[in-house]
């Protein structure tokens, strides 16, 4: 029997956390589909540099884009055996700042941290059933925060979409059971680009996280391989803070 090559889609990775994974499961034998809204260059340069890698830009927080998105994406590879909701978006607002959280921003937050993957997830729900197999379901992972389990996070709108995309990570789960798996996975403070600059966030972690360092790109890439490739874990949002959530 030919051998198969699993495909897997992955928003916002041109950079951190969904370049970490992409370039992972390259490594492991994955076809990957590339995205990203603004970095078009680097999507492209990415997909050249690595084998089995396409690249296809979308912005995700424009709804009507996201069924062309997907039909371009099974255009290009034929299945999607994996999809991975990385793509999100912050603020920086002090809690205890409450007007400073405006609709506006709520709404912003809302639109691309929790309805975005959910039109992803309802667009690809017929391709992943098709990709499912008994023996191995298909696979959905929202990268979430631990903002969204903990009462921390960048601004209280952030923290809540993060909840918001936790919860629907379980009720998917036993929706699309048994023949797609749903987990999450709860970053602490990542090193990548977005925040080099939050300095105050690299010291809590260096001086309170029994890790004493903030994660970088490969140790949220490592935990999504695992969830892959564990063929009955389904719904679960697992904590990757370097343990600071236990202080």
């Amino acid at each position: 029997m030919e051998n198969i090559k699993r495909v897997a889609l992955i928003t916002g990775s041109t950079s951190g956390i969904g370049e970490g994974i992409a370039k992972l499961l390259i490594e492991n034998g994955f076809i990957v589909a590339l995205h990203s809204h603004k970095s078009i260059e680097k999507g492209e340069a990415l997909a050249k540099e690595l084998e089995n890698a396409s690249y296809t830009q979308a912005d995700l927080s424009q709804h009507e884009n996201i069924p062309i998105f997907i039909e371009e994406i099974i255009y290009k590879h034929g299945r999607i055996d994996v999809l991975i909701n990385n793509a999100g978006i912050s603020e920086v607002i002090p809690h205890n700042e409450l007007k400073k959280a405006t609709a506006d921003i709520w709404n912003k937050l809302h639109n691309v941290n929790v309805i975005a993957p959910w039109l992803l997830i309802t667009e690809l729900e017929d391709s992943l059933r098709k990709s499912a197999t008994k023996e191995q379901p298909s696979c959905i992972i929202n990268i979430t925060s631990h903002a969204g389990v903990r009462a921390k996070g960048a601004s209280i709108p952030y923290a809540v979409s993060k909840a918001a995309l936790n919860h629907m990570t379980k009720i998917l789960a036993v929706t699309l059971g048994n023949n797609i798996r749903v987990n999450a996975i709860a970053p602490g403070l990542v090193d990548t680009p977005m925040t080099k600059s939050w300095k105050w966030a690299h010291e809590i972690w260096e001086n309170n996280a029994p890790m004493a360092r903030a994660a970088q790109p490969l140790d949220i890439a490592q935990v999504a391989l695992m969830l892959i490739n564990s063929d009955y874990l389904t719904g679960e949002v697992i904590i990757v803070d370097g343990g600071l959530n236990l202080v």
